[in-house]
Order: C-alpha cells, then sequence, then structure tokens
C-alpha cells in the first residue's frame, strides 16, 4: 500500500513540475505629458533572461509580432502608430528571415491628444510572442491601463 502511495505521489509530482507555466514578460504602464493637450502612453517590457520578445515590424510567415491595440473612446485620439525601440536585427536560423525582436527589455510608445480635462483612463492591450533558444510559447494577450491626469 506505502509503494502504491508512493508511486501515485510520484507521478503527481511529476505532472506539477511538466505542467509549469513560463511567464517570461512582465509589463509596466506609465503616462508622460507632454502638453495640456498631449500625452504619451508608454508600455515597457521587462523580459526574462534567455527569452526574447519580437518587434511589432515580422515578416510575413515569421513569428508572431507584437500588437498593441487601444480601446477608443470620447476622451482621447490616437497620434499617428506605436512605436518602438530599436532591437536586434538577425537572421534567424529556424524562421529563415531577417527578424528584430528584443532582450531583457522593450519600451513602446503610443501619442495621444486629451480631450477631456478630467482625470480617465486608457485600456488597451498587447499580444505578443516570446522564444528562448530551445522553444516558443503560444502567443499572450496581456491588458494594459494607462491613467491620464
Amino acid at each position: 500500500m506505502k509503494n502504491i502511495i508512493f508511486a501515485l505521489s510520484m507521478v503527481l509530482v511529476s505532472l506539477t513540475v511538466n505542467a509549469q507555466i513560463f511567464e517570461p514578460v512582465k509589463w509596466n504602464t506609465s503616462v508622460t505629458k507632454l502638453s495640456d493637450t498631449e500625452y504619451e502612453l508608454i508600455a515597457t517590457a521587462f523580459i526574462d533572461n534567455g527569452w526574447h520578445l519580437y518587434s511589432q515590424s515580422v515578416p510575413e510567415d515569421g513569428p508572431q509580432s507584437t500588437k498593441f491595440t487601444f480601446k477608443g473612446t470620447s476622451n482621447f485620439l490616437k497620434k499617428g502608430n506605436t512605436t518602438e525601440e530599436k532591437g536586434h536585427t538577425i537572421n534567424d536560423p529556424v524562421f529563415k528571415m531577417q527578424i528584430t525582436y528584443f532582450e531583457k527589455k522593450a519600451v513602446f510608445r503610443q501619442k495621444i491628444k486629451s480631450k477631456s480635462t478630467k482625470p480617465y483612463k486608457i485600456k488597451g492591450s498587447v499580444e505578443f510572442m516570446v522564444c528562448d533558444n530551445s522553444k516558443c510559447l503560444p502567443p499572450t494577450e496581456v491588458e494594459l491601463v494607462f491613467n491620464i491626469k
């Protein structure tokens, strides 16, 4: 009986270890006031060592690019597209193409024009894919909130 309980507990431990959920990217949001009506929404990705996050500009048939979506309201207007810092561009041997990605940290910026004088929140999301040297995780979507004051 002890052997059966021991064997079952080992199977349970093995399943728990194999079912780890990887979350190698943590997101932080902030807002910079540029003028009385203009703000910059800043989304910063902190990337665990050994992992990389792909750029917003990835060739077709490559990995999932990073995509930002902002829920529109009557409080603001987007100005232009979301920008990103310069990443690392390589000839990727797996995807057989030139791909830009980020390691450790990536900063994305979106300018807006505020149409309100009262504080409000801008809700959005980011969809992204990360890989390390041996595997890629499925695309993940994370909700983002920016506080306009």
